[in-house]
C-alpha cells in the first residue's frame, strides 16, 4: 500500500502547461513541478519523456512521483513527445532519430532555465526507460545520470516484437495501443481552436505501426538503430536499472550490469510492468526514496553511499501454486556484489527419455518427436504482464500434454537459480520453417506445475537474426535456446520440469504450417544457473512505498477486465478474448472525462495454421461540457503460409458525427517467420 506523503522538505510550485521549442520549430508540451525556492536557488533537473499524455492518461501516476521528487529539491519536467498530448507534430513510430534529437533539445532547454543548475537526470518506465537509455548513449553534455525501469537494450529480440526471431502477438497488441494513442486529439483548454487542425494532422499521418514492423522480420538496420547493445561503451553516465520477474523486460538489467563500464546498480523485484513503488505482485518498495538518494549523489554531490552494497539486488522467488495473478510473491531479497556473480555456477542436466538426468549422468541417445497442437499456449499469459487483467501463466499440465516433457526426480534439497537458463537441443524438423518453445516449471508434489520462465527460438534464426536460413527437413542441428532471466527457489520434494513444444500460440505467431520436431536425448541438455547454497549475502532493507497524494478523480463509469479462453467443439473454433476497459474517469482539477477501452481476440480453428488471426479494437473518448471527441481504431492480422494480411481502420468522431475515417489494407510476405 502506497503511503501518501503530505509533508516534504520543500513546497512545490506547478507550471501546468509550458511550451518547449525544439530545433525544427516544433513546440512540445511540458508540465513542470519544482521547489518554490528554486526561483532564487537553482536545483538539478529531472526529465521524464514519453508519449502517454501528461494531461490525462499518466496524470495520476505523474502526480504521485513528480511532486514527491520536486519536494526533495528537483525540477521535474514531464514532456509529451511530438504528436502526443498537447505537443505539436505527429508520432509515426517508436524510437525515431527525430524523437531522440527532440530529447536532446529538451535537455539543453532545461539546463538553461534560471531555476536549474544544469545538472540533469532522466528517468522513466517502459518507453520512458528506453528513451533515457537511448539518449544517454548519445552523450548529451548535461545528462549526468539515468534511472530506468522495464526497458531493453535490444529492440529486435528482447522487446515485444521478435523474441528469438519468433513474432510475438504483442507485436500486434502494442501496435494497437499506439494506433490509438498516436491519433488522439489535444485538449482545447490548452491549445485553443487549433485542436481540430492538430487532430486532423495526426490522423492523416497515422497508420498501424505493425505494418512497418512486419516489413522488418529480421534484425536489420531498422532495429539496430537505438539498440544500445550495439555499443555499450556509448553509455557513459551512471545507471540505476530496475525491472520485474513478471515483466517482459526481465533480461536487460543483468545484461546492462555485465556490459556497461560506469557506476551502476540493478534491482529486479517480483513485479509486472510497473514502477517498483507501485509494484504488483508485491512486495512494492520505497523506490522514490531510492531515486532521491540516487539523484542526491549524482546531481547534488551528496556523499550518501549510494553505490555501497550489492551491484545487483533481486527478489529470490519462492515456490507458489500456479495462478493467473498474485497479490504478493513470497521470497526474499538477495544481493550480488558483482555481475556476473561468482556465486552462480552452471549446472548441466542431460535430457534423457522423458526425464532430466542427474548432472554428470551418461544417458542414451533416443529420438523423441512432438507435433504440438495450436492449443499449446492458451495458458501462457501475456509476454509482459500488467497484473490486470490476470495475465500470468496458469497451470502448465494441459500445455504439457502437447509437449515433450523432461523432469527431475523429486529434489533432495532446495535448489536456487539466478540468471539465464539455457537448453541446448539436438533437433531436426520436417518443415523448412519451424520454431521451438521451451518452458521451465516448478512441479508441486500434487502435480500442479507453475511456469518459472520460458524461451523461444525461430529455428531459421539458429545462427543469428540478421540472415535467417530455412532448415533442411530431416537434417539435424544443434541449437541453443535462452530462457528469460529469473530468480527462483525450487523446494526439496518438488520437481523441475522442462517442456518443449513446436508452437506456443497465441503468445507467439506459429510457423506457416504444422511441424514435427525431433529431439535427440543424450546430446541435448539443460543448463541451470545455480546460486550456491549458504552464500552470505548482505541484508537488504527497503523503505515502505511512498509518494505524493494523487490528484482527485471520479470513476464515472466502472471498468471491466476479462481474460477468457474458449473452445467450440462443434466448429473446432478456439479463441483467447481479452477485455481491458478502464471505464470513464473524470479529472476534478480540469474537468476532463476520459474513456478508455481495449479488446483483443486471438483465434484459430482446430490445427489449421492458416486460420490463426488476431484483432485489436480500441475506443478512446474525451469530453468536457459540450466538447466531445472519440477515436475508434481496429487492426486485424491474418495469414497464409506465405503472407501476412493486415486490415486496419480508424474512425474519428466529434460528438456523434464521424468527421474522419481511414482504412488500410496490406499484404506482407512472410520472411522465415
Amino acid at each position: 500500500m502506497l503511503r501518501e506523503v503530505d509533508s516534504l522538505p520543500y513546497d512545490v510550485t506547478v507550471d501546468e502547461h509550458v511550451w518547449i521549442t525544439v530545433s525544427d520549430g516544433t513546440r512540445l508540451a511540458a508540465k513542470i513541478w519544482r521547489p518554490v525556492p528554486s526561483d532564487r536557488e537553482p536545483v538539478p533537473g529531472l526529465l521524464e519523456y514519453i508519449p502517454y499524455r501528461k494531461r490525462d492518461l499518466t496524470a495520476i501516476r505523474d502526480s504521485i512521483h513528480h511532486p514527491y521528487l520536486a519536494g526533495h529539491g528537483y525540477a521535474c519536467v514531464r514532456v509529451d513527445m511530438r504528436g502526443t498530448g498537447e505537443s505539436e507534430g505527429v508520432l509515426t513510430d517508436e524510437y525515431l532519430e527525430e524523437e531522440q534529437r527532440d530529447a536532446e533539445d529538451v535537455l539543453a532547454w532545461l539546463a538553461e532555465q534560471p531555476w536549474c543548475t544544469g545538472e540533469l537526470g532522466m528517468f522513466g518506465i517502459s518507453w520512458g526507460g528506453f528513451a533515457a537509455l537511448q539518449v544517454a548513449a548519445r552523450k548529451p553534455p548535461n545528462l549526468k545520470a539515468i534511472a530506468i525501469s522495464s526497458f531493453t537494450d535490444d529492440r529486435y529480440a528482447d522487446d515485444f516484437h521478435y523474441m528469438g526471431g519468433c513474432m510475438l502477438s504483442d507485436n500486434l497488441a502494442e501496435s494497437g495501443t499506439m494506433f490509438a494513442y498516436s491519433t488522439l486529439p489535444p485538449d482545447p483548454a490548452l491549445v485553443g481552436e487549433r485542436w481540430r487542425d492538430m487532430w486532423r494532422e495526426r490522423v492523416e499521418a497515422a497508420g498501424p505501426w505493425v505494418d512497418t514492423w512486419l516489413h522488418h522480420q529480421r534484425r536489420d538496420t531498422y532495429w539496430i538503430h537505438a539498440s544500445v547493445n550495439e555499443s555499450y561503451a556509448d553509455v557513459q553516465c551512471p545507471v540505476l536499472a530496475t525491472s520485474g520477474w513478471a515483466d517482459g523486460y526481465s533480461n536487460a538489467v543483468a545484461r546492462l550490469l555485465a556490459h556497461v563500464d560506469v557506476p551502476r546498480k540493478g534491482l529486479i523485484g517480483p513485479w509486472s510492468h510497473k514502477y517498483p513503488h507501485l509494484g504488483e505482485p508485491g512486495p512494492a518498495i520505497g523506490y522514490l526514496q531510492e531515486l532521491v538518494r540516487w539523484w542526491d549523489h549524482w546531481l547534488k554531490g551528496v556523499d550518501n553511499g549510494v553505490l555501497d552494497g550489492p551491484m545487483l539486488v533481486t527478489w529470490m522467488q519462492d515456490s507458489v501454486p500456479p495462478s493467473t495473478s498474485y497479490h504478493q510473491r513470497p521470497g526474499r531479497w538477495v544481493g550480488e556484489v558483482e555481475w556476473p556473480s561468482p556465486n552462480v555456477r552452471p549446472v548441466v542436466f542431460p535430457l534423457a527419455r522423458h526425464r532430466l538426468g542427474a548432472p554428470g549422468e551418461s544417458v542414451a541417445g533416443v529420438e523423441l518427436t512432438v507435433q504440438s497442437p495450436l492449443s499449446v499456449g492458451q495458458f501462457a499469459g501475456k509476454w509482459a504482464s500488467y497484473n490486470a487483467p490476470p495475465d500470468l501463466p496458469y497451470d502448465q499440465r494441459e500445455e504439457d500434454g502437447g509437449s515433450l516433457v523432461f523432469e527431475t526426480e523429486p529434489l533432495a534439497e532446495d535448489l536456487e537459480i539466478l540468471g539465464t537458463p539455457r537448453v541446448t537441443l539436438d533437433v531436426a524438423a520436417d518443415r523448412p520453417v519451424a520454431m521451438v518453445a521451451v518452458r521451465l516449471s516448478d512441479v508441486l508434489p500434487d502435480g500442479r506445475a507453475t511456469r518459472v520462465t520460458y524461451g523461444l527460438l525461430n529455428l531459421t534464426h539458429r545462427d543469428g537474426h540478421e540472415q535467417p536460413e530455412p532448415l533442411v527437413p530431416g537434417e539435424r542441428y544443434r541449437v541453443a535456446v535462452d530462457f528469460n532471466t529469473v530468480a527462483q527457489r525450487f523446494p526439496a520434494g518438488h520437481r523441475i520440469r522442462l517442456s518443449v513444444s513446436s508452437s506456443y500460440w497465441p503468445l507467439a505467431w506459429p510457423p506457416p504450417e504444422p511441424v514435427r520436431l525431433s529431439v535427440r536425448t543424450g546430446s541435448s541438455e539443460l543448463m541451470l544457473p545455480v546460486r550456491e547454497a549458504g552464500h552470505e549475502e548482505p541484508v537488504i532493507e527497503f523503505g515502505e512505498p511512498e509518494g505524493a497524494r494523487p490528484i482527485e478523480t471520479t470513476q464515472v463509469r466502472p471498468g471491466r477486465h476479462a481474460w477468457t479462453v474458449s473452445r467450440d467443439l462443434v466448429r473446432y473454433e478456439s479463441a483467447l478474448d481479452i477485455v481491458k476497459d478502464a471505464g470513464t474517469i473524470a479529472f476534478t482539477d480540469h474537468g476532463l472525462e476520459v474513456t478508455r477501452c481495449a479488446n483483443e481476440r486471438y483465434s484459430w480453428v482446430a490445427d489449421d495454421f492458416e486460420t490463426v488471426g488476431g484483432v485489436t479494437e480500441w475506443t478512446m473518448g474525451f469530453s468536457r461540457g459540450d466538447w466531445e471527441a472519440t477515436t475508434v481504431t481496429r487492426q486485424e492480422l491474418t495469414c497464409t503460409r506465405t503472407e501476412f494480411h493486415l486490415h486496419a481502420r480508424l474512425d474519428a468522431y466529434e460528438g456523434s458525427e464521424r468527421v474522419m475515417s481511414r482504412n488500410w489494407r496490406r499484404t506482407i510476405p512472410r520472411d522465415c517467420v
